[in-house]
């Protein structure tokens, strides 16, 4: 643990703006928060992605920070600083451990931004509390709208089965260079500290279920969604009826508030749409279509079986 504490300091180290530790005690036990920003500014919650802890947001906090009370925060159950005495055993304990968060912080009601895994904790804790989340952005999110990519999956597979920071580091810059085409840009001294997540900490989090439809329609908090230019680990091409109900969020639950002029543009337009998979993407979904008949239990038992051999 010792490598990932340093690893974890000297990414927190890079934040370009000052900041303090808090250590907030629920009953599942100790989670840290990184604060910064004006006391009197909006209160935004950010959530990490799955493993990549609070320090994650050395790139966006500067410009966060200037009008938001920014409250940065290690998941409990996942890498980080936080220290649970017990983890989360369900998506209804996952979101107690958030409510017993924000009351320690004081907050009433706050903003919540999340990215991948963390999006989801954050699109879930919006429909368990809708009045206590002010306004909700949603990055690249994570079982939130579509299923996993059968390519992501096929890719992220080693890594499922048998962690470890050079897998880790090697399905990171497979994400990297889907996107921009060469695996460069990314942050070092992040990557490091992820690859040390995989190899020494041990996490047991709440796995994802995607709300349904109704779910969905009954979201009434304002949202943003930011999905990446090229889309490697959800499935966008996906049956009507789902494509029904997220299209309603993405573009009918948006308010012109938060919605920046090109998103709304593009949406209207429809250049901003589901892109149809390519050969590959077919080839490999024929590949690992047992694995979507049968995944979640098999994923599940696999989880279960290797987070039993963990503890």
């Amino acid at each position: 643990m010792d490598r990932f504490l340093t690893s974890y300091d000297a990414v927190l180290a890079s934040w370009p703006v000052p900041h303090r530790a808090l250590d907030v005690h629920t009953r599942f036990g100790t989670t840290r928060v990184q604060v910064c920003g004006p006391e009197g500014g909006a209160p935004l919650v950010l959530l990490p992605g799955g493993g990549a802890t609070s320090t994650v947001w050395f790139a966006n906090v500067e410009a966060l920070h200037r009008s938001n009370h920014v409250f940065a925060v290690d998941i409990v159950g996942d890498a980080g600083r936080s220290v649970p005495d017990r983890r989360p055993r369900d998506r209804a304990e996952l979101m107690s451990w958030l409510d017993e968060v924000l009351d320690r912080l004081s907050l009433e009601q706050a903003s919540l931004c999340g990215h991948s895994y963390g999006a989801w904790i954050a699109l879930a804790y919006a429909l368990h509390a809708p009045g206590r989340v002010r306004r909700l952005a949603l990055l690249d999110p994570t079982t939130c709208f579509a299923g996993m990519s059968p390519r992501y999956l096929w890719h992220a597979l080693p890594l499922l089965l048998r962690p470890s920071g050079g897998r880790l580091r090697a399905l990171v810059r497979w994400e990297s260079a889907a996107q921009s085409g060469a695996a460069s840009g990314l942050d070092e001294a992040w990557l490091d500290l992820a690859a040390t997540v995989a190899d020494e900490v041990p996490t047991k989090i709440v796995m994802p279920l995607r709300p349904n439809r109704d779910q969905l329609r009954g979201l009434s908090v304002p949202t943003l969604v930011l999905l990446a230019g090229v889309v490697v680990v959800v499935v966008l091409f996906i049956p009507a009826v789902i494509l029904a109900s997220t299209a309603f969020v993405l573009s009918y639950r948006v308010p012109p508030p938060l919605a920046p002029n090109w998103m709304r543009e593009e949406f209207a337009s429809g250049r901003l749409a589901p892109q149809r998979p390519g050969t590959a993407d077919w080839i490999l979904f024929w590949i690992v279509l047992p694995f979507i008949v049968f995944g979640p239990i098999a994923i599940a038992v696999l989880i279960v079986a290797f987070n039993a051999v963990q503890a």
